[in-house]
Formats: C-alpha cells, sequence, structure tokens
C-alpha cells in the first residue's frame, strides 16, 4: 500500500505562490526608495532612520484596517483602491498628533494566494504610501484556507511616525474661541460599510449595476497628511480629529479638554450625495452622524486670526469651512441644529 506524502502545499498553503508575491512587493516598492533607504522587503524585521532635522523626536504609531469595506471590493472584483484606504486609516491618525508618516506596514490573511487579487491590492497600498510619502518597509501575507472561506480576505495596516516634541498637537493648545473646520471626505471613506451592506442587501440593490453607487462606495479614503502637515509647520491649528469610527461628535470629543465645548452646527456640514442616498433609506440622523462622517472626513481647530490662511493649502475640493466654535463647558461635544439632507 502505498503511504500518502504530506505537505504543507496539500493542507492548503503555498509558499512557492507567497514567494512570488514577496519578490513583486519588492520591486514595486523599491521604487520608492532612496540612496540611502535600507532594502527591507523579505527581511525578519524593517529598518529605518530617524529624520536628523528633528531635535527631540518621538514616535507616533498607529494601526487600522477597513472592516468590511473589503467585502464590496470581492462583490465588485476591483482591489486596486482598498489598498489606498488601509493606507488613509493609519495614517490619518498620525497626523492628529502632528506626527509625519515614516514608515507602513501591511498584513494580509486571505483563503488561497490569488497573486492577480494581491499584486492588484499592494499596488494600492504603495500609491496610498506614495500620496503619505512614507515608505512601505514590509509586511506579512497570511494563507489561511480553514480560517476564511474562497475568496475572502482581511487587511489591516501599521503606521509609525515621528514628531519633534515640542511641535506635538495635544489638548492644551485649544482655547476657547478657537474656531471648528470641517475638511470634506471623499465620500463614505472606510467606516460604516457593514450598514452599507445591510441596505444592499435588504433593497436587494444589484451594485454591479448600478453606476452611482458602484462608483461611490468604493472611493477609496481621502489622505490629509500632506496639507495637514504644512498647517502644523506654519503654526496654523491648535488642534484636529480624524473623523472615523463613531463619526463626528465621538470622534471630536477626543481632542477637546475638559471645560471646553465644541459647539458643531450640523445645518452648516456639506453633506454629499452618498450620504444623502444612505439617509433615504430611513435612518435616523442621530445614527447617520454615529455611523458616517456624513461628508466631514477631518477636522481642524484653529485661532480665528488664522482662517484666512487655511484654504490656500487645499484643492478646490477638500477646502475647509467653518462649522463650528469651541466655548466653556461640559459634556465636550454639543450639536446645534440639524443637517440639511436635501
Amino acid at each position: 500500500m502505498k503511504k500518502e506524502k504530506f505537505t504543507y502545499e496539500k493542507s492548503g498553503v503555498n509558499i512557492n505562490a507567497a514567494n512570488k508575491f514577496v519578490k513583486f512587493i519588492s520591486s514595486i516598492s523599491s521604487n520608492n526608495k532612496g540612496k540611502k533607504k535600507f532594502n527591507n522587503i523579505g527581511g525578519f524585521g524593517s529598518i529605518s532612520s530617524i529624520p536628523k532635522n528633528i531635535k527631540k523626536p518621538k514616535i507616533v504609531a498607529c494601526t487600522d484596517g477597513v472592516g468590511t469595506k473589503v467585502e464590496i471590493a470581492n462583490l465588485l472584483k476591483k482591489f486596486d483602491t482598498i489598498g489606498i484606504d488601509l493606507v488613509a486609516m493609519s495614517v490619518n491618525d498620525l497626523i492628529v498628533q502632528g506626527a509625519k508618516p515614516l514608515l507602513f506596514l501591511d498584513y494580509i490573511s486571505i483563503n488561497k494566494i490569488d497573486l492577480k487579487k494581491l499584486k492588484s491590492i499592494i499596488k494600492g497600498i504603495v500609491r496610498g504610501c506614495k500620496i503619505a510619502k512614507c515608505e512601505l518597509v514590509g509586511g506579512e501575507t497570511a494563507e489561511m484556507p480553514d480560517t476564511y472561506t474562497k475568496g475572502k480576505f482581511d487587511i489591516a495596516g501599521f503606521a509609525v511616525g515621528v514628531v519633534d516634541e515640542k511641535k506635538i498637537l495635544n489638548k492644551k493648545k485649544i482655547k476657547k474661541d478657537n474656531l471648528i473646520m470641517a475638511i470634506p471626505s471623499s465620500g463614505v471613506h472606510s467606516n460604516g460599510y457593514s450598514l452599507v451592506r445591510y441596505i444592499l442587501k435588504k433593497k436587494k440593490i444589484n451594485l454591479v449595476k448600478n453606476n452611482f453607487l458602484k462608483k461611490e462606495i468604493l472611493k477609496p479614503t481621502k489622505i490629509y497628511v500632506n496639507e495637514v502637515l504644512k498647517l502644523i509647520d506654519n503654526n496654523l491649528i491648535n488642534g484636529c480629529a480624524n473623523i472615523t469610527g463613531g463619526g463626528l461628535p465621538d470622534n471630536i470629543k477626543r481632542v477637546i479638554p475638559n471645560g471646553l465645548v465644541a459647539n458643531i452646527d450640523l445645518n452648516k456640514i456639506k453633506v454629499k450625495k452618498i450620504f444623502k442616498w444612505l439617509k433615504m433609506n430611513k435612518i435616523k440622523d442621530s445614527e447617520m452622524l454615529k455611523t458616517f462622517n456624513c461628508g466631514v472626513g477631518f477636522c481642524i481647530i484653529i485661532d480665528p486670526k488664522n482662517s484666512n490662511k487655511i484654504n490656500k493649502f487645499f484643492d478646490k475640493e477638500f477646502k475647509p469651512y467653518i462649522i463650528g466654535k469651541i466655548s466653556s463647558g461640559k459634556n465636550k461635544v454639543k450639536l446645534n441644529g440639524k443637517i440639511n439632507w436635501s
């Protein structure tokens, strides 16, 4: 009787395919390397230098994923922008404390290595790193056939940045009478997709055939790094907040010091079409605000004297506008008025 030969590949894991993917990552990420950069892809750990022009460097680290937006990517078989989302979700958190992104690592777990799909995802990650001006220094790809069903995958990202101790944005810099400015989002970004998918399922919407939704729902998250860091370099902001899970109220509350309140005029929010469509599906205003960014992707808190100096740093689509003011009080956030969904 012939004995069966057990191999890792028979269990569902293809090491050779994984090695080919690593070589591909190395080939496309090397385009972003300067003469003094280390060749990190494929090693056990990554090595990076801290910029010499920072006198008292402090390291800031963030991690995040893109949630069930990966399911939309799977449904539409479009994977070239989900990597931009992944980078955005971490680097947009880094800049809240004034940190400049230095490096990024990714983690991709998948049912079975599909080189075409993985190459498309990684191209998006490299593109996101290029926009954020940081380096993809490594990551991990895990083939897990018993954990994920056929075609399923998940991604996570890890970003590290650096900030001079004197330039750290903290709550102490936010003062009474400071203005709150909203920077528009590019769309849904990467939060609230379980509710989006629930609506699509309940209304039996064929996303593939709906051109409006197909375009809007996979729009990549806006990366705010370059604009916000320029504002910080020019000492034009006292604080900021990345509007992600929990929406505008929960995220801006995180940066407001005790004894102060962010008074937000909801009527001033410029709502994008995708959120008007979502609102049409019998979602309460309070639910919209805590689930989606509703058009506000990022907030900056500034001294009123700097209000006329902000817009020159932004393209037309993302020019900030005033939605509120800081005052004395409790509870940190007060929402006034109603969002105009029309």
